[in-house]
């Protein structure tokens, strides 16, 4: 039986004393959703920017929060020690989420995610017919395609999902070896113009379909390669877009994620609806665990010019570990055996 984290008595009064208030209780439900800013958070619960910073401040001293910087916002989420988030999650499990107050917040919360996917929504449609080009700025597209072919073979498998497809390369980059291929966007305009590439190409065994990354339209258990190819800054839940895709894979399936590593390059959130500033080798590592998958190959690929000013790109590879256990506990017994 696993055991539950504890926490030492004179922790607990002050953990209590911290949730115990109305204002940082609704603080704690919202976080459990997703990861906000002060301003954020003072639309939500209709407070000064000094009384959420005030509740932010006990919250973080009792460690049920974190604060962590992205650029020149500040986001916060829920504590990462086990104790701590075991205890947010009993709290909040048991709050009555139609409650008039807490409804009202995820109102407003849902209303936040809205605008957010919008303005990414917008900048997608505005660039669509471009988009590759635009991505070629700064990020090395044929270094990255060439790592991509070597480290996943030559070895033909049944099935493909990409997800956040956008222009449909990467269908088209492995299109030699799957039997069918499948590319989720929640981008019409995109789409349109997967569509027309993959026509161009004459590739006939892929299709995309609208859809989002979070909930994405196809069957799970069923895929060898999964794909998250310049998605996951986008997005407001990058772990959660992780988790679904994990959710893809069969049994020894593989998922590639090719992202930005981190930076401080503002602009790309002001001027191109980046969400996030890049991803560490440990996020990654710690998202796809717990999707229970195994981070197999971290490669990094440094701008070819621009020097500082300019983005490395990181390719991860992680692998469902679920027919190779039980390919070694096979051979374990049969070893056994003859033993």
């Amino acid at each position: 039986m696993l055991s539950r984290p504890t926490i030492q008595f004179d922790t607990m009064v002050e953990t209590l004393k911290a949730a115990a208030e109305p204002s940082r209780l609704r603080i704690l439900v919202l976080l459990s959703h997703t990861d906000l800013t002060v301003s954020d958070l003072t639309e939500i619960l209709n407070q000064s920017q000094p009384r959420v910073s005030r509740h932010l401040k006990l919250l973080l001293e009792a460690d049920l929060i974190v604060r962590y910087q992205e650029g020149s916002w500040a986001f916060f989420r829920l504590s990462d020690t086990e104790a701590a988030r075991a205890f947010v999650t009993a709290v909040v499990g048991r709050v009555d989420q139609a409650d008039d107050v807490i409804e009202r917040d995820l109102e407003r919360l849902e209303a936040i995610k809205r605008r957010r996917q919008e303005r990414a929504a917008e900048y997608f449609a505005q660039n669509a017919a471009s988009w590759d080009e635009i991505r070629s700025l700064h990020v090395p597209d044929a270094a990255v395609e060439q790592a991509l072919l070597e480290l996943i073979g030559n070895e033909p498998f049944q099935s493909m999902a990409d997800l956040g497809t956008g222009t449909g390369r990467l269908l088209e980059l492995f299109a030699p070896l799957y039997r069918r291929g499948v590319g989720v966007d929640l981008s019409r305009e995109m789409l349109a113009v997967a569509r027309a590439n993959l026509e161009k190409a004459d590739i006939l065994h892929a299709q995309v379909r609208l859809g989002d990354v979070y909930a994405p339209p196809v069957e799970r258990d069923a895929h060898d390669l999964v794909t998250l190819h310049q998605v996951l800054h986008y997005l407001d839940e990058p772990a959660q877009a992780v988790g679904e895709a994990a959710k893809l894979l069969r049994p020894a399936g593989r998922l590639v994620i090719v992202d930005f590593a981190t930076h401080d390059l503002e602009f790309l959130r002001e001027e191109h609806a980046h969400l996030r500033l890049g991803f560490s080798d440990r996020q990654i590592r710690e998202w796809v665990e717990a999707a229970g998958l195994v981070l197999t190959e971290t490669r990094s690929f440094a701008p070819e010019t621009n020097g500082d000013a300019g983005l490395t790109v990181k390719l991860w590879i992680a692998q469902d570990q679920r027919l190779l256990i039980a390919d070694t506990e096979l051979s374990a017994a049969a070893g056994t055996e003859i033993a």
